[in-house]
Order: structure tokens, then sequence, then C-alpha cells
């Protein structure tokens, strides 16, 4: 056998294993007003450069609950303050940065619009507008956040009107 060559009982070489990055942790929400939701384009731009349209969401500070890192998120990013009506669930994707793939977690809660306008939005988002909720089940740019939607409008659609 050559010098360089390996015997099968030989030990295979170890391969550093590579550590999995942690998942990400976020909250965000589904502000309705009658029959329209409130959507973002945030100045970050999907990895093709092209414009995201997005429901206000963000990270969750040391000490906060989801639903007030929720409720954060939105009026930083939206301009307005919204009361907490129903949690919707948990959306759960992937995304790059860096070259790596990063799994992440958002919480999502619906909310009802009280005050304010979205013109006092905060500098990570480019536009905060109003839409109809049916457009955003289709045009809002991700999947999760499109189901969302829907989830927030069954749960509407399921409450007693006389409220």
């Amino acid at each position: 056998m050559s010098s360089g060559a390996m015997s099968p009982n030989s030990p295979k070489p170890r391969r550093r294993a590579r550590k999995a990055p942690a998942r990400e942790l976020s909250a965000g929400g589904v502000v309705v007003r009658g029959d329209e939701v409130v959507v973002i384009v945030p100045t970050r731009r999907a990895s093709d450069g092209s414009r995201v349209l997005a429901l206000p969401k963000g990270h969750i500070d040391a000490g906060e609950s989801t639903l007030q890192a929720a409720q954060r998120e939105v009026r930083e990013e939206t301009g307005v303050l919204a009361e907490p009506m129903h949690e919707l669930g948990e959306a759960r994707y992937w995304y790059r940065r860096d070259g790596q793939t990063i799994p992440k977690s958002v919480s999502f809660y619906l909310f009802s619009y009280v005050d304010g306008d979205t013109a006092d939005h905060d500098d990570e988002v480019e536009e905060a507008r109003w839409m109809s909720l049916k457009d955003a089940q289709r045009e809002l740019s991700h999947t999760a956040e499109r189901e969302m939607v829907a989830r927030a409008v069954a749960f509407l659609e399921a409450e007693p009107k006389d409220r």
C-alpha cells in the first residue's frame, strides 16, 4: 500500500459538522379596518432585488411576549394603533442571508384598527397602506402571509356581527 492510501480498517477523516443556524423568532399582525388590511413595502428588497409586499412583523425584544412584539411592530412599521382580537398561528419558513439558509418562525395575531395614520411608519418601511383583504390574499409576496390573511378572513366571517 502506498503511504497516502487508507486501508479498509483505517478511521475515516472526520468532517466538521456545520452548526445549524438558530431559528429566528418574530411576531406580526394582520390589522383590519372594515374589509381592508394594512400592508407594508419594507425598504429591504427580496433576494432578486424586487419590492416585497408584506404584513408588519419583526423581532421579539427581551422580556416581550409574542403579542406585545406584534403590537409594537404594527405600530412602528405601519403608524397605526391596533387592538388584539385573535391569535392566527405561526408561519414557518426559510430565507437566505449571506449564503446561509435561515429558519424563521413568525407568530401572527389579528388586530382591529383603533387609530393612527400609515404615513407615520418608521424608516424600515418604504410604504404602508391599506389594501382590501381580498387583494391581500392574492398580492402579498409570501404564501405564509397570504395564508394568515385567509385565516383572519375566516375568523371574521365566523364572528357574530353584533359585537
